[in-house]
């Protein structure tokens, strides 16, 4: 049986702020294919820790190794050249530009092509853009402005805009925010199947639970900064540390329920 590499391996990483320790010494691994969820409380520290991982923030202590390279004071962008895709809490398009227009930009940037829609570029990468959004399940939005789009559709269309350089890692802050619940299920179920389909590994901080104990192979679960809880949704979900500090008896329970339920 063939090894499955380790995509992201972080060594006692902390950042703090004057006084108060945002991060202490979080350690942990994540493997090609796998789908690692990231939660904890508000103030936890979840969105410092990603944004040590991405570059936009620089730890104190601790070492990060991606893909092999050890990124410590890289800007995003060498660490998105690295192979890295990141989606964010609030989406970020062009609304006067096409659904592939957004695409193509992404594409155009990763092969390091000056880039002008008006121009000879305009057919840059076109019939890749139309497979990336054919993957999220948007082709048939192709050509219609992102500013028309429903909130659902312009979260798939980040998705395949975080594909664009083709990742073997992802970094997924928050993706299901602002949408329903079927639509949060929806999403998650289908960025699941591409990333085990394409040994993408996705690591992604959530509030919604269902979202978490149906999709995350293993959840790590932050607390004023620190990890308190590592390991598979079941066992997350029968941890007392967990059930005290952050998701309360009543929440385990639904989620629970729920998934037995078959929901």
């Amino acid at each position: 049986m063939s090894m499955v590499p380790t995509l992201l391996s972080v060594q006692n990483l902390s950042k703090s702020y004057g006084g108060v320790h945002a991060v202490r010494s979080v350690s942990f691994e994540l493997k090609a294919g796998e789908i690692l969820a990231l939660i904890g409380p508000n103030g936890a520290g979840k969105s410092t820790c990603f944004d040590m991982l991405n570059g936009q923030n620089v730890p104190d202590t601790g070492r990060i190794n991606l893909l092999g390279e050890d990124t410590i004071g890289r800007k995003p962008r060498a660490i998105w050249r690295l192979g890295v895709g990141r989606t964010f809490q609030i989406t970020a398009t062009f609304p006067t530009m096409t659904v592939r227009e957004n695409v193509q930009v992404a594409l155009v940037s990763y092969g390091r092509q000056l880039f002008n829609l008006w121009g000879s570029t305009a057919a840059y990468a076109r019939d890749e853009a139309g497979r990336l959004l054919d993957l999220v399940g948007m082709v048939g939005y192709a050509e219609r402005p992102c500013g028309e789009l429903a909130y659902g559709d312009l979260k798939r269309l980040e998705l395949a805009i975080a594909l664009a350089n083709q990742p073997r890692l992802l970094l997924m802050d928050e993706p299901t925010a602002g949408m329903a619940p079927r639509e949060r299920i929806e999403l998650m179920r289908l960025t699941a199947r591409i990333a085990r389909e394409q040994s993408i590994g996705v690591l992604f901080t959530e509030h919604d639970m269902d979202v978490v104990f149906e999709h995350a192979d293993r959840i790590l679960v932050l607390n004023r900064g620190s990890l308190i809880a590592e390991g598979s949704p079941e066992e997350v979900r029968g941890n007392p540390q967990v059930r005290a500090i952050y998701l309360g008896e009543g929440l385990l329970y639904d989620a629970r329920h729920r998934e037995g339920a078959g929901a």
